[in-house]
């Protein structure tokens, strides 16, 4: 029977763990219908990027590079370094919202649709568990049998896939740190040459495979803290998987010589439980080990046109929608909440398209005064910073561009590595003629491979008067 709301004695266990502690193993039955077909599509894609994007790429360079060793950064081609923080602690802070957003306003959706763990899970390793052992039924008659020559060729060989899958995945991870191209000269070069990493590699595809092949569902009810957090987040009126109880109740097996009058639409007939990749009941009501992932809406739709009553029974709704039948999105939270993300990706939309490749700085040297040079010219010092933000070789030259003079480098040629800064100092000497006042205002021209990458506006301190030079 449905739970009433002072009944929340459901909640004092999980479907996981028996009465005396131990693992109850989830033999979830195969999901099918709508909902799944869509999420299939959503997985597929999300696991062709995920495979596919570390061999992207834009000018030679990656089209995504997360090389935290070496502090260079390719989001999307656009590439970012230590200078570029700001942009990533915004970037985070409107993640986070947006989670918050969209588990206020739509639940867990995120869990069911996006996150790795039910893609791999869902639609990898339980599909080849499906296509070895059968569905759930088998499964579970396949567990309790006795070691036979074919259960160990059968457990034997999904345990072996799964290992290949999980070292599949590993390695493409590390692409993301590494570069493939990197990766392959590792790879190359055999495990001794790189131990270190090669143990990286091998601890994370081992814990991948321990998750996908035994831990399962309980990364998601267990350790993820997302689950927990959805407790405050969520509220009467988001959305999340919901059992109509008030159209389902009192629910009732369906006999064909029994009068239904007064029975609900629920016929008891538990496939919203066998399906159900986490083992709950979804009936009893909102349960944090619930990752919307939709399989309970698509068997029960199926049953409910099977047996000519209308679908929906088990969809997507809030509480409050299930009572008034009102759908109330736009709640003062939410509101908040979307306020709060248009104003970060605003800013960080701005920031990005006003964000050049390159960030120069000329400052005349302080505390110095002008200098006047043996053939009575005037000359001034100044100090230049480059910051190079790409990943080549910034070779750098400066020219006056309004003014007739010469800039003479202090040292050596300014070279500027890929995503570093450099740092000199430079005369700017001009002719007594092209002085007119104190502060002669000069643009500089920063010049890159014939191409000019910046001009900067600066001045130049000096006064001749009529009769006589006169230096600082």
């Amino acid at each position: 029977m449905y739970q009433p709301e002072n009944d929340e004695t459901f909640r004092d266990s999980i479907a996981t763990v028996t009465q005396e502690g131990k693992r109850n193993w989830i033999f979830a039955k195969k999901p099918f219908g709508k909902f799944y077909n869509y999420r299939s599509v959503v997985s597929y894609l999300l696991i062709i990027f995920l495979f596919g994007a570390p061999f992207i790429k834009i000018d030679g360079h990656p089209f995504i590079l997360l090389d935290i060793v070496h502090r260079k950064f390719i989001i999307f081609g656009i590439h970012f370094g230590p200078h570029d923080f700001h942009l990533f602690g915004l970037a985070m802070i409107a993640v986070f919202v947006s989670v918050f957003l969209f588990t206020v306003v739509y639940g867990r959706i995120f869990c069911g649709w996006i996150c790795p763990q039910t893609v791999f899970l869902e639609m990898v390793f339980r599909r080849i568990e499906y296509l070895i052992e059968g569905d759930a039924n088998k499964q579970r008659a396949l567990q309790k049998a006795p070691w036979t020559a074919s259960k160990i060729a059968k457990k034997f060989s999904k345990q072996i896939i799964f290992a290949v899958i999980s070292i599949m995945i590993g390695n493409i991870f590390l692409a993301y740190f590494v570069g493939v191209d990197k990766l392959w000269q590792m790879v190359t070069d055999g495990p001794s040459a790189h131990s270190g990493t090669f143990i990286f590699v091998v601890a994370f595809s081992a814990i991948f495979h321990f998750v996908f092949s035994w831990f399962r569902e309980q990364a998601c009810t267990i350790v993820c803290p997302y689950g927990r957090l959805q407790g405050v987040m969520l509220d009467q009126n988001s959305i999340v998987i919901a059992y109509d109880h008030i159209r389902g109740e009192p629910r009732g097996k369906l006999k064909k010589s029994e009068d239904q009058t007064g029975k609900g639409d629920c016929i008891d007939c538990h496939l919203c439980v066998d399906v159900c990749p986490t083992g709950i009941d979804i009936r009893n009501g909102t349960q944090l080990e619930c990752v919307n992932c939709t399989a309970c809406i698509d068997v029960c739709d199926d049953v409910m046109s099977k047996i000519g009553r209308p679908k929906k029974l088990i969809k997507y709704a809030s509480k409050n929608e299930i009572e008034t039948r009102v759908r109330k999105i736009w709640t003062p939270k939410a509101i908040g909440y979307t306020t709060i993300l248009v104003l970060l990706l605003s800013l960080i939309t701005f920031l990005l398209l006003n964000r050049s490749d390159f960030e120069l700085s000329i400052l005349r040297t302080p505390g110095l005064l002008y200098q006047q040079m043996p053939d009575g010219r005037i000359s001034n010092i100044y100090d230049v910073k480059i910051i190079n933000k790409t990943f080549n070789e910034l070779p750098a030259e400066l020219k006056l561009k309004n003014i007739e003079g010469e800039i003479r480098l202090i040292g050596k040629d300014l070279n500027v590595d890929p995503q570093g800064v450099a740092e000199a100092k430079f005369f700017v000497i001009l002719g007594t003629d092209q002085i007119k006042k104190l502060n002669t205002p000069i643009e500089i021209g920063v010049i890159s491979e014939g191409r000019e990458i910046d001009v900067i506006k600066t001045s130049f301190l000096g006064k001749v008067d009529k009769n006589s030079l006169k230096g600082g």
